[in-house]
């Protein structure tokens, strides 16, 4: 719903094609392919500092005061330099969720601890979210 009053701000007829729309605008003009779903490498959230740097890094770009279309900034993003804390980040992460890493590199991402860790997205419906805090409520645990 707040993708769709962003990306909307006139009232929509076509609640699930608009939304098919806005993902695609989201996947930058492609349908999302969802064999390429994999485990989460990074966090546009977590890892803002790291993305932040490394498109100063990479492209000369800070992103506290540039104006540029989301597809620029994806195929910005895409591009990031090899050698930025970012992307070395998220190439330990990828090791390390997929098996391939070293002992050593298996290691470095424990004593990173919460800054390696990368967090799931709450898919769950508002809703659900209420029931939870219900019952959070009912049995006396403030969440």
């Amino acid at each position: 719903m707040i993708m769709l009053g962003n990306l909307y701000p006139e009232p929509i007829e076509d609640a699930k094609t608009a939304l098919e729309q806005g993902m695609k605008f989201l996947n930058g003009g492609k349908v999302a392919d969802e064999e390429e779903d994999g485990p989460r490498l990074y966090s546009f959230e977590k890892d803002a500092s790291f993305i932040f740097a490394a498109f100063r890094q990479t492209h000369g770009i800070d992103l506290e005061t540039a104006e540029m279309h989301w597809w620029k900034f994806l195929a910005l993003f895409m591009d990031l330099g090899a050698d930025t804390t970012f992307c070395n980040l998220v190439g330990l992460r990828k090791r390390v969720k997929s098996g391939r890493a070293t002992k050593e590199e298996r290691e470095a991402a424990r004593e990173m601890g919460d800054l390696f860790d990368v967090p799931e997205p709450d898919l769950r419906t508002a809703e659900e979210k209420e029931q939870e805090q219900e019952f959070m409520r009912l049995i006396g645990v403030n969440k």
